[in-house]
């Protein structure tokens, strides 16, 4: 580490890692030393139209001759297990994209690498930083819930229409997020399971989920891609919590609802928006009138701040990533805890791992009872 500056590295140079060096260059005192990707037009173009240093074709050579002290890896998650370790052999501290890694053990592994080390690694869930996400946190930590959360909901939709390779996904059977073992969720899901994992208690959650592909998918000819996701938690504690994923709800949303023992909280990351859910009940008619009046109000104060932020330029969209990145670095010079303690990165990838396990069970199951009438047949 040269004079307090960080030297970041980047490996991978697709469109999220646009968003990591965008990010970077917000913040002081770092640089970025250098870039790879094994495409190298894919390294140039990013080298060329952010501050990098340079550019290179592979993850070694920029280990060995950029030397940084911190790498972020913005590759495909079915590489972030080896690149990571790499990383971290070589001594850098690591940031790795979500999600984390393909499973629970891998997770187990790096973290525990890193702490052989005396290096730091933290996941890509910067959705839990954004300005909304921190307030909760805090209006939570003040103990506005009246004790520990009793109940959760989780919503995180994906429009597929929209997406930007929606197209290259559901028109190539060898796209690299078919090769996941989550498929599409396995690479969308971890931001709205990772908010329910951080007030979770217990080390080994209970999890039903039910997973099925949308209609509109099966009319398109889809027969891989579970696109529509319900699934139920519960801890040792009897904290619960529903998570959905859908990519054909409307409107299309990303909403985490917290329930205490006193109040409530709605949070709604598109509108970044908190509003506080009062527990107790007005008497009578009281309760028709000023409740409306109460969430107005509380509406308002969220567009005034919004509206700050917005002036002040710390209302861009990527601000959960600046912010968690920071923290990170933070961590690295100054020795303070990291951003995301590692209990909530494993504890995101078990309920993860439990999800795909059964929705690969019930897929299976599925397949054994669509063969069983004709086996019959033929035996007739």
């Amino acid at each position: 580490m040269e004079c307090n500056v960080l030297k970041i590295g980047v490996v991978g140079c697709g469109k999220i890692a646009d968003a990591h060096a965008a990010q970077i260059q917000r913040i002081e005192g770092c640089r970025i030393v250098g870039v790879c990707d094994q495409e190298p037009l894919m390294a140039r173009q990013l080298c060329e139209r952010f501050p990098v240093d340079r550019w290179f074709e592979s993850l070694p050579e920029l280990l060995n001759e950029a030397r940084p002290d911190v790498i972020h890896i913005t590759t495909p998650p079915s590489s972030h297990l080896d690149m990571a370790r790499l990383c971290l052999k070589a001594g850098c501290h690591v940031y790795v994209e979500k999600p984390f890694t393909l499973f629970e053990g891998d997770a187990r592994s790096l973290i525990a690498l890193a702490e052989e080390k005396g290096l730091k690694i933290t996941a890509g869930h910067d959705d839990q930083f954004s300005h909304v996400a921190r307030r909760m946190r805090k209006v939570i930590g003040d103990g506005f819930l009246g004790g520990d959360p009793v109940h959760m909901e989780s919503y995180y939709c994906y429009a597929l229409e929209r997406s930007a390779y929606s197209g290259a996904l559901l028109g190539d059977k060898n796209h690299w997020v078919r090769l996941l073992p989550g498929r599409l969720l396995h690479n969308i899901i971890s931001h709205g399971i990772a908010r329910i994992a951080e007030f979770i208690e217990g080390e080994s959650p209970r999890v039903l989920a039910y997973g099925f592909i949308s209609p509109l998918l099966k009319s398109m000819g889809e027969t891989d891609i579970i696109d529509e996701l319900r699934v139920i938690i519960s801890d040792e504690h009897r904290t619960t919590a529903y998570f959905t994923f859908s990519s054909q709800m409307r409107p299309s949303v990303h909403q985490f609802r917290v329930f205490g023992p006193k109040n409530g909280l709605l949070l709604d990351q598109d509108q970044e928006t908190l509003i506080k859910l009062r527990g107790k009940r007005y008497t009578s008619y009281l309760e028709t009138f000023v409740p409306p009046v109460l969430f107005a109000r509380q509406y308002s104060q969220n567009v005034t701040g919004n509206v700050r932020k917005f002036l002040t330029r710390d209302f861009h969209m990527k601000s959960g990533m600046k912010y968690l990145t920071e923290s990170f670095y933070r961590s690295i010079l100054e020795g303070t805890p990291v951003p995301i303690p590692y209990r909530e990165i494993i504890l995101t990838a078990k309920i993860m791992d439990s999800i795909f396990a059964q929705l690969d069970q019930n897929s299976s199951q599925f397949e054994m009872r669509c063969q069983i009438p004709l086996q019959v047949a033929q035996t007739k």
